[in-house]
């Protein structure tokens, strides 16, 4: 696997990982519907709302920096049911296998950017993340002081990765076992694509279920469902609602000006195929 180190996460922490045939693998670019596809997921293995923790320890991003390995590793190994991990690592940095099941998730370059502006705003660890960084020889998190139009210029230059991460899996996107999901298909048809979601991974669900599991995955709910979701208030400002700000597509309309946008667009052409850029823009 190519080596991806950065001032948040490490793909070197895989190392140790020990598969299960039906492990579950969440992966997208960071702000892309990760947090919204992990409860899913966790909802669908727990149709009865009894799942035993909150999505954010049941389904851990192996390579964050924050969390001790040993007791990563252990967490995962301890856990009896069907797992789900998250990576937001490009696909030659992650392992593949077989019987494992992938879900690749993504949303239109220019709304993962807005969320990520108010990811990094409101995070609380970036000092300390930058400390460690800093004595590590890494480069720094990027910093939100308001410039929104640097800070645009800095992630389309590839602060996140959007661009490498989705082009990585988009080579990968005749393996059967992995699957494509767009954020925009989640709003347009939440029942709809948590019905495709569960096909693929081999779950079903009592049709008298189906109205309350998609319930408790709509957009609101999470956010006031911390117990369900997590409490992610000593990592953020404003805790899980903070975290899950708004949910929305096109706040960037207002935001980015037309030569921010055609630059956007030519790096997303170039970066990729017509069609892949095609549902990054639009989804299925």
């Amino acid at each position: 696997m190519k080596r991806y180190n950065t001032a948040i996460f490490d793909n070197a922490r895989w190392e140790g990982f020990v598969p299960r045939n039906d492990d579950i693998f969440v992966c997208t670019p960071p702000k892309c519907g990760t947090t919204w596809t992990q409860t899913i997921v966790v909802n669908l293995l727990f149709p009865d709302g009894n799942a035993p923790g909150p999505v954010m320890q049941l389904s851990p991003w192996i390579e964050a920096k924050w969390m001790p390995l040993d007791e990563m590793h252990a967490n995962l190994a301890a856990q009896t049911h069907r797992r789900v991990v998250k990576t937001h690592t490009p696909a030659d940095g992650i392992p593949w296998f077989d019987d494992g099941r992938y879900l690749f998730v993504c949303r239109d370059g220019r709304d993962a950017f807005m969320s990520f502006a108010n990811h990094v705003e409101r995070m609380k660890i970036t000092g300390m993340v930058n400390e460690q960084a800093l004595r590590d020889g890494i480069p720094p998190m990027p910093d939100f002081d308001g410039d929104i139009h640097k800070f645009f210029d800095d992630w389309l230059s590839g602060t996140d990765r959007f661009f490498e991460i989705v082009a990585s899996y988009w080579e990968k996107k005749s393996r059967s076992n992995l699957l494509f999901v767009h954020f925009n298909d989640l709003k347009h048809d939440l029942g709809a694509e948590m019905r495709r979601i569960a096909s693929f991974l081999g779950i079903e669900i009592a049709a008298d279920r189906w109205p309350e599991v998609i319930r408790r995955c709509t957009f609101e709910h999470m956010r006031e469902d911390e117990k369900m979701v997590g409490d992610m208030s000593q990592v953020f400002e404003g805790g899980t609602k903070g975290f899950l700000f708004k949910g929305t597509n096109g706040r960037w309309r207002d935001v980015l000006t037309n030569d921010e946008l055609s630059r956007y667009e030519h790096r997303l052409r170039s970066a990729m195929p017509l069609e892949a850029a095609t549902w990054v823009a639009n989804g299925r």
